[in-house]
């Protein structure tokens, strides 16, 4: 998997908006900076669109349409892990659900 340097500053990232997460996103999907990582992107934007970012929950749909449910599962387990070592510092997640 691509190196997930955001998680260096967690603190900061649990306040952050759906937009920041969109961009994670992003960055992962594109794989401009290293390979492209569906898993780690679909994390992030399944994260953006709980955060109310409609942009990223096209985008887990879409990419999710690319990935088996193998991967959607790892992505999802991920993105509550992700969650779940921030509670300290975010408001408590809704239930995640799968993105088709």
């Amino acid at each position: 998997m691509a190196r997930e340097f955001a998680d260096t500053d967690g603190a900061a990232l649990a306040d952050a908006s759906g937009e920041a997460f969109y961009a994670l996103g992003l960055m992962h999907a594109a794989g401009r900076t290293a390979p492209a990582d569906l898993v780690s992107a679909h994390k992030w934007f399944n994260i953006g669109a709980m955060k109310g970012h409609a942009e990223a929950a096209r985008m887990r749909r879409e990419i999710a349409a690319e990935m088996t449910d193998a991967e959607i599962g790892q992505a999802q387990r991920a993105a509550r892990d992700w969650l779940k070592s921030h509670a300290e510092t975010a408001p408590a997640a809704p239930q995640l659900r799968v993105a088709a």
